[in-house]
């Protein structure tokens, strides 16, 4: 399995780096929306949106959510962030609640039509803030940009870095050095020295990329300060979709991924991340 997981992410990440680096914003945001909303048709099954006509209307309304951001940021002068960043304000706030629910292992888990209210009402606002997080990242102004000015991008590159790296550096940490448990009723498998792991290897990532994409050396503290927050935020994440799997009693969210399982086993960690990075980054001003 493991060999399985490093072939697929050695194909993946060259691919998710091209087209951070190379596609205009306007065109990233597209490819983003369409692997989120993949992730979010997983999240339905997840939630017991069993018919595909509900799970097909449910994720076209996030994707007519998605085009009427793009569509009310337009100004005379390009486009307006303040939509995207009160959506992202709203994700960072969503997933601060959600440690409650984390919690409270059993809310909304009987099965019943409540429960699938709250969990669909959880991937909206896991999806979508995301979604903006990562369109402010890759360009504030969503002009296109060419590959003079890859450099643009980059923070982007970073954030996803950061998640990328806490959770490998999880995996191999809790698999060497793993004793003492994190959640073992959400996650059994995830341990405190992984999350000790994940955290050093997402600060790593974090100062090697953030220097790569420009940021001055006066501002590594909070760069780091923000790294730590994203990688936890991203275990929350991650914690978060298990406790969905454990309700449903599956072990993936899908099977698209070989070694890897379905998309929203991909992005978990990056829904929760992003948001967090992109305040963390707007307040510290790094």
């Amino acid at each position: 399995m493991t060999k399985t997981r490093v072939i697929a992410a050695l194909i993946m990440a060259p691919l998710a780096i091209a087209a951070i680096l190379l596609l205009s914003t306007p065109w990233l945001a597209a490819l983003a929306a369409a692997v989120f909303l993949i992730g979010l048709w997983e999240w339905f099954r997840l939630a017991e949106i069993d018919d595909t006509l509900p799970r097909t209307v449910l994720l076209l309304l996030n994707l007519v959510l998605m085009v009427l951001l793009v569509w009310a940021s337009r100004a005379s002068s390009g486009f307006s962030p303040a939509l995207f960043q009160l959506i992202v304000l709203a994700g960072v706030a969503w997933w601060v609640v959600a440690l409650l629910w984390l919690k409270f292992f059993h809310f909304a888990s009987d099965h019943q039509t409540y429960a699938r209210v709250f969990k669909l009402a959880a991937g909206t606002l896991a999806i979508v803030p995301a979604w903006a997080a990562l369109c402010l990242l890759h360009s504030n102004n969503f002009d296109g940009v060419g590959l003079r000015d890859i450099r643009a991008h980059t923070w982007l590159l970073t954030a996803l870095a950061v998640v990328w790296a806490a959770d490998s550096g999880a995996y191999f940490a809790g698999r060497a050095f793993g004793k003492h448990k994190l959640a073992p009723r959400v996650s059994p498998n995830k341990t405190i020295e992984g999350l000790v792991g994940g955290v050093i290897a997402g600060i790593l990532a974090g100062i090697g990329f953030g220097l790569l994409a420009g940021v001055e050396t006066a501002k590594l503290p909070a760069l780091i300060a923000v790294t730590v927050v994203t990688v936890l935020f991203s275990v929350e994440g991650d914690l978060f979709e298990s406790l969905l799997k454990r309700h449903v009693g599956a072990k993936d969210s899908g099977n698209l991924i070989p070694g890897h399982g379905g998309v929203l086993d991909r992005i978990d960690g990056v829904l929760a991340a992003l948001p967090v990075f992109v305040l963390g980054k707007e307040l510290l001003g790094f």
